[in-house]
């Protein structure tokens, strides 16, 4: 399972993001962790993690609406990939709902 660290900071790029889960976050970017930054706004996210190449940026920004994002004191929230997939789709993930399946009719 891979953890995944939210943090709501203004957004910057590769070096920037790198620097605040240093310094901030006290972790290493290159830790194997996926570190997820939200902007101020809500309509934006960044992903930044490392594979044996360097380092990853993935940015995503909403047309509608915001990502839904968690209160924390500690500024770390460790997330299931479903989670964080959830997240992504501006879904509210801390109460998820199962909708009703179909059943199979003969």
């Amino acid at each position: 399972m891979v953890n995944y660290r939210l943090i709501s900071l203004a957004l910057t790029g590769f070096n920037g993001l790198s620097s605040k889960v240093q310094n901030v976050l006290k972790d290493d970017p290159f830790s194997g962790h996926i570190f997820v930054f939200r902007g101020r706004s809500g309509k934006m996210v960044k992903i930044l993690w490392a594979d044996r190449d360097g380092l990853c940026l993935f940015a995503k920004r909403l047309e509608r609406g915001r990502f839904i994002w968690p209160v924390t004191r500690e500024g770390k929230v460790h997330l299931t990939p479903a989670q964080l997939s959830m997240l992504l789709e501006g879904i509210a993930w801390q109460h998820p709902k199962r909708t009703e399946r179909p059943g199979i009719r003969i």
